[in-house]
């Protein structure tokens, strides 16, 4: 990856408002990497050892986990030592890799979210097809495409934009962010623009296509008691969580490109990181409470721990 200008290390200026609250973002912060390991392992694990959750909506929620853990990698790591540091800075290599894993995680979560609706439509509009349309070998394929799309994209835009001549070096941010680095280049930045473009309409397609299976959901839900069990039971935490992501990114996506310079530095933190935060903790936990094989499954494991843990503590 070719460096054309001779920037070598950002300087991540959005700490700036954090100097008085570091001690306090530092602890939160943990407590809130720790929680994000914690509801994704648990779930991920329940899956993985309950053969009755080897189904494809599980695994597809697997999937949704693994992504939350990759994408938090992509940033707390880093926030946490930026945070008990004097001074913030990253390098050029680095921003551009912070840039694709926290990116590439945002995409690869709507993929799924595509997915997931796509096995909810074939389970309740085509139920004796089910089994033969969402097969081993086809769900492999579909989480296989849902993860090297986004990773080719992703790869694609950190290319370009390693290919622009820089005149800057601050980033008004917590973490690298594309969309900044681009606006430090010297010159034209319209193939960017417009790859950008391209793969927003991409992804603006997926959301399109899930609205048309949910009109179609929502309508053979309203027929009968079964198609509204079902409906609840197996599309409402998706139609929760697809949300929670779609909000999420939409204001990141909105604030990045058009935000106001003039809102306070902590305004903007804030702004910056809710979609690093609130989806990977709050996907696993709205799966785990509303799933009902899922709920089951992890009180049962949560009782048996805790039988084994008194009569440890009674030997």
């Amino acid at each position: 990856m070719s460096n054309t200008s001779n920037v070598v290390i950002f300087s991540l200026s959005g700490f700036s408002a954090t100097a008085n609250y570091k001690i306090t973002l530092f602890s939160l912060t943990l407590l809130c990497y720790c929680l994000i390991v914690v509801v994704n392992v648990s779930l991920i694990l329940t899956i993985i050892l309950d053969q009755n959750l080897h189904e494809p909506m599980y695994v597809f929620i697997c999937s949704l986990c693994s992504n939350g853990l990759y994408g938090s990698i992509g940033f707390y790591p880093k926030f946490v030592f930026d945070l008990l540091s004097k001074i913030q800075v990253i390098s050029y290599e680095g921003c551009l890799l912070q840039a694709f894993v926290i990116y590439s995680n945002a995409v690869i979560d709507y993929s799924i979210l595509a997915l997931m609706a796509y096995d909810r439509y074939v389970a309740i509009c085509r139920p004796l097809e089910y089994h033969s349309v969402m097969s081993v070998r086809r769900i492999a394929v579909l989480i296989g495409f849902s993860w090297l799309v986004p990773l080719c994209c992703e790869v694609m835009i950190i290319t370009l934009t390693s290919t622009l001549k820089l005149c800057g070096s601050k980033l008004d941010k917590l973490y690298c962010v594309n969309w900044s680095i681009v606006k430090l280049a010297c010159g034209s930045t319209r193939a960017n623009d417009i790859f950008g473009l391209i793969i927003t309409a991409f992804y603006c397609i997926h959301f399109l296509l899930i609205a048309c299976s949910y009109v179609q959901l929502v309508k053979l839900a309203l027929k009968s008691r079964e198609g509204k069990r079902k409906f609840t039971q197996t599309c409402v935490p998706h139609l929760f969580c697809l949300l929670n992501v779609t909000v999420s990114l939409l204001f990141d996506v909105m604030y990045s490109r058009y935000g106001s310079a003039s809102l306070p530095q902590s305004v903007k933190n804030f702004m910056a990181i809710q979609f690093l935060i609130i989806p990977p903790i709050l996907n696993p936990i709205i799966y785990g409470l509303i799933l009902t094989k899922i709920r089951n499954k992890i009180i049962y494991l949560c009782v048996m721990t805790g039988q084994r843990f008194k009569l440890r503590v009674k030997v």
